[in-house]
């Protein structure tokens, strides 16, 4: 080899081997300035709680942590500035089941992939939803409200959050895993609006978010809650039973809320957020607010148990999503 070569080949190599000390010592610092969380919605959705509780909690160890609402197109804007990001841990997205998982799948020119081009970080929250009924359908458990839908057809309808919404996509779940296909969609703007119809009987059924004030109104027999749609049964209504349980085993739905970052964000980085994430979601006061927020905490902060968490929601919705044919659209969550 020339001596030339051996040379150049020397440079390269040290120049190599100090960037990946660079790098290491930066990873080894972070955070040394104010972290970004962009939430891919307008403030005030059930994202904008989890994330604003989930920065205030872990300043102590992740130093501030500024919120940026980028909201549009069901997550898409807000979503797609987070997988254009520089990759440093310093700009994270709270991720939603509409940001990560309908949006994306519902239109042909996302601008990002869900999966390839984000590196998860922590599922923090899960959102329970219930199939609520109004006292005046004979149906007090899940079989015999289906029983009931498929001997009337085209009679009964189900209020949810708009198209799209997962509230939405769960009523067509629900109809194609039942057989209860005569079942009718009546789409609002929002999710409280379907609630306040239901209590009032102008329509008979809701799939909605199991709040505080949706058990109050069970409790209080003006309407009630048959099943919730989670694997297992909630924390703030251990009484309820799952759909699971009550003979369809394919009736899972919720709205979840996680951390994540740009795809090649180094591992340290992100393990440097999942410690931080831990010690929060660990601290019963704070796990206390987001129960009583209406939100589940995830048992498992892992991004191995996030990418799980994704890659079976993906798997479930896409099916519903392309049956029905939807288009993306607004979404508040």
């Amino acid at each position: 080899m020339k001596r030339r070569d051996v040379l150049t080949l020397g440079l390269t190599s040290l120049a190599g081997g100090l960037v990946a000390t660079y790098f290491a010592a930066a990873q080894s610092k972070y955070p040394e300035r104010p972290i970004k969380l962009v939430i891919p919605f307008a403030p005030g959705g059930l994202s904008d709680v989890v994330g604003r509780l989930w920065a205030d909690k872990v300043k102590t160890s992740l130093g501030p942590v500024f919120i940026e609402n980028q909201g549009g197109a069901g997550g898409l804007v807000g979503g797609a500035a987070v997988a254009r990001a520089q990759a440093d841990g310093y700009t994270l997205l709270l991720g939603s089941t509409a940001s990560q998982v309908v949006s994306p799948i519902s239109t042909s020119t996302a601008p990002y992939d869900p999966v390839k081009d984000f590196a998860p970080i922590s599922i923090l929250v899960v959102a329970a939803l219930g199939i609520f009924i109004n006292p005046s359908i004979p149906a007090r458990d899940l079989k015999e409200l289906v029983d009931y839908a498929k001997a009337n057809p085209g009679k009964l309808s189900f209020g949810s959050g708009g198209v799209g919404s997962t509230t939405h996509l769960s009523g067509e779940l629900f109809k194609s895993l039942t057989g209860a296909t005569g079942l009718v969609h009546v789409p609002y703007k929002g999710g409280t609006q379907p609630f306040t119809d239901l209590v009032s009987g102008h329509i008979p059924m809701t799939i909605a978010n199991v709040t505080g004030q949706a058990l109050a109104l069970h409790r209080a027999g003006k309407v009630i809650l048959l099943a919730v749609t989670t694997p297992g049964r909630v924390v703030v209504a251990p009484d309820i039973p799952t759909a699971v349980e009550s003979g369809f085993p394919g009736m899972i739905s919720h709205n979840f809320s996680g951390l994540f970052a740009p795809a090649g964000t180094p591992r340290p980085v992100i393990d440097r957020i999942v410690d931080a994430t831990r010690g929060a979601m660990f601290d019963d006061e704070f796990r206390q607010k987001l129960i009583a927020s209406g939100f589940e905490p995830h048992p498992d902060l892992s991004p191995e148990a996030a990418q799980r968490f994704v890659d079976d929601d993906i798997g479930r919705w896409t099916p519903v999503i392309r049956t029905i044919g939807l288009k993306p659209e607004q979404n508040t969550q």
